[in-house]
């Protein structure tokens, strides 16, 4: 019997599952050069929307491009991407056929190898990266010894540490002897840790990380031509010198610092292994550096942390574009006016995202002018911002500042497709909204709820037409977060539906199908989250205590500051709600309600603030850390359960992609219940796992 594993055969490393870029060679004749330059195009075959990608098969297709393009001895070699993308790095597909630290090893020395040849070679290699290049793509350009970049790159980045990994084929070495310690530092932990922020190609030249930048239209040819006169020695490449001081290692130590701030210890590995790289950057010589990284990836390869991380990463790259239950898109309603009822921050909010991503005429209207003049002066201010910010031209920003308007007046709404509520968290309130506007709009307009926590079914319930309103419900802040929880009502019909799915697709927010339940998944979730940590305050827990407890997690923000940015008022409320339905297991503090009640901020310079300590009332019962923490996470083990069967979602996997995308929980827990899984707490709760031994862990 052969004990070779799916990813080594016949002596080569293998991945069966590997879509193959491949390097397609070709001899450039390039003017006032007396030789071709062979170019390297980078093309896995398949369309933009299916991006390059490095496994074992690419990297050898690299390795023979490289033995042919030295063959032809050129002026210059240089590698490009097809139309769109340079390429995004490793390919993951891979990653969990590693069953072995030797097996990942053997990888990262690969394409360490294959790499090192465009670095170490005589002939003078260039890299025209004209569209994404993340993680090993980037780490390619790296190595190349000269780089331009096109305007058009959508993505920039090297977000390892974010999936459970490091940059592990040279990106730690290269990029801070490049670009200096602070920068490499932002770009290699800070950015993949901030909700994995992109470069625009703008930023990255300013970085220094690529020597030119140039428009799409003709990036090729002027990359070329720039590319022979620095052949020619007509054009010179400057770059700064990099400071190797004391102050390298400063930077790194308060790196360290705020890593344990926000992840407490330890909860990440991978970024403090990123961190002891970028240290060892300083002085190592580049083939000590690189044999580090290896070692480094080995051991993150077969993590947990990384199996979380890869499931966590497909959530967001596949299930969030195919959500789970979602009606055909054929039967979707067009859109081409929205109302939004309210003018309050909220409602400006929702009034820009629908501006600028559908770009039609949006009304808002309130109770009095008043509120209808601050929220459009809001919003017109919020679209002037984004030109000051380059992120809108003038013209486009003329066109929106005319698609947008108010009345206090409804029979605006008249002829609109799509009406949005998100006015106050109050059943009757809500209720009588829509009975006002059902009498206003056409038979067909969509009546879309921003409730949190209310009841989508009984809203309708008195409507001559419960079957168009649908729960719409986005999170706060609404331009950063991109989940939109889709709720669809006892009697919700397939074209509202598919018509709010359609109208998420177009504000580029990842939708997920919701049952109506009470607070649909993430204020459920978090409302039990953090009823446990107050209730461990209100039996004496001292709050310092109960908010670090969950520190282990390296959750975004500990639970008292959560608890601050939602607002005490509308945690109550929702508390409330959820009391109400579920009363065993949802209590009511009466601690939370003076906080409420008092309009203090419960957070003070990072600290609780005294006013609000002296409110307090705590019994004589106080917890442990370790207790704290245990309570919390069997409640939520327990409240995840209820709600699948229930069926509020169609799997776990919708559970996690809303806590990674609703409330930014990490991609190292998976979300959450692959974190409850490994840590046992689900068997423990629950009596089974919540995923299949080796779907977001380690095979069995």
């Amino acid at each position: 019997m052969s004990t070779e594993t799916p990813l080594r055969r016949d002596g080569e490393v293998r991945n069966p599952n590997e879509v193959i870029t491949r390097s397609l060679l070709r001899l450039v004749a390039v003017p006032g050069l007396d030789r071709p330059a062979a170019l390297v195009t980078l093309d896995n075959g398949l369309d933009h929307t299916k991006p390059n990608s490095f496994g074992p098969g690419g990297l050898a297709s690299l390795d023979d491009a490289l033995d042919r393009a030295f063959a032809a001895n050129p002026a210059f070699i240089a590698v490009t991407g097809k139309p769109y993308i340079f390429c995004v790095g490793a390919d993951v597909t891979g990653m969990p056929l590693i069953t072995t630290r030797e097996q990942a090893l053997e990888i990262g020395r690969l394409g360490h190898r294959v790499y090192a040849r465009l670095k170490e070679s005589t002939v003078p290699t260039f890299a025209f990266v004209n569209g994404a290049a993340m993680g090993g793509g980037l780490e390619l350009a790296l190595h190349c010894h000269y780089r331009s970049v096109s305007g058009g790159a959508a993505a920039l980045a090297l977000p390892e540490v974010s999936l459970g990994l490091v940059p592990g084929w040279g990106g730690t070495q290269l990029l801070p002897n490049l670009i200096g310690i602070v920068n490499a530092a932002q770009v290699i932990i800070q950015n993949p840790l901030m909700q994995n922020r992109m470069l625009r190609p703008k930023q990255a030249r300013e970085l220094g990380i690529f020597d030119e930048l140039f428009e799409p239209a003709d990036f090729l040819e002027r990359s070329l031509e720039w590319a022979a006169g620095v052949v020619r020695g007509d054009v010179t490449v400057e770059r700064p010198e990099v400071d190797r001081s004391e102050m390298w290692d400063a930077v790194v130590g308060f790196a360290r610092q705020q890593l344990d701030e926000k992840l407490h210890g330890g909860a990440a590995p991978a970024a403090y292994r990123a961190l002891d790289l970028l240290l060892l950057a300083k002085t190592a010589d580049f083939a000590t550096g690189t044999a580090a990284e290896d070692e480094a990836l080995a051991d993150l390869v077969v993590s947990e942390e990384l199996r979380s991380g890869l499931y966590a990463f497909d959530l967001v790259q596949r299930r969030a574009k195919r959500p789970a239950g979602a009606p055909s898109t054929g039967l979707a309603r067009d859109v081409t006016k929205v109302g939004i009822v309210g003018a309050g921050l909220m409602a400006a909010q929702l009034a820009l995202l629908f501006v600028r991503r559908l770009q039609v005429p949006v009304v808002l209207t309130d109770l009095d002018q008043e509120r209808v003049d601050k929220g459009l002066a809001h919003l017109t201010g919020e679209i002037d911002k984004l030109v000051g910010k380059g992120r809108l031209d003038i013209g486009t920003a003329a066109k929106l500042h005319g698609l947008v308007s108010g009345s206090v007046d409804k029979s605006g709404f008249a002829d609109a497709d799509f009406v949005v509520e998100a006015v106050f968290e109050d059943l009757a309130v809500k209720k009588q909204v829509w009975a006002e506007l059902e009498k206003i709009v056409g038979p067909e307009c969509v009546l879309a709820t921003n409730t949190s926590s209310l009841s989508v079914t009984a809203m309708a319930a008195d409507l001559e037409h419960p079957e168009r309103v649908v729960g719409f419900h986005f999170f706060n802040p609404v331009a950063v977060l991109p989940l939109l929880e889709i709720v669809r009502g006892e009697r919700t019909d397939d074209a509202t539906l598919a018509t709010a799915f359609a109208v998420g697709r177009k504000l580029k927010k990842s939708s997920v199908l919701v049952k109506d339940a009470p607070a649909f998944v993430v204020n459920r979730l978090l409302t039990r989250f953090l009823g446990e940590i107050f209730a461990a305050v209100d039996a004496g827990t001292p709050p310092a205590v109960a908010d670090s407890a969950v520190d282990p997690l390296g959750l975004p923000m500990r639970p008292l500051a959560l608890l601050h940015l939602v607002g005490p008022a509308v945690a109550y409320h929702v508390g409330g709600t959820l009391h109400a339905a579920f009363p065993q297991r949802f209590g009511v503090s009466e601690n939370l309600k003076r906080i409420a009640g008092s309009g203090q901020p419960l957070i003070v310079d990072d600290e609780v603030n005294p006013a609000v300590a002296s409110l307090l009332k705590l019994g004589d019962a106080p917890l442990t850390a370790e207790q704290v923490r245990d309570r919390a996470l069997s409640a939520l083990a327990q409240e995840i359960r209820l709600m699948l069967d229930e069926g509020v979602v169609a799997e776990a996997q919708d559970i996690d992609l809303c806590m990674i995308l609703g409330a930014g929980w990490p991609f190292h827990l998976g979300g959450i219940t692959p974190y409850l899984d490994r840590s046992g707490v689900a068997e423990k709760v629950t009596g089974k796992r919540f995923l299949p031994k080796g779907v977001a862990s380690l095979p069995a």
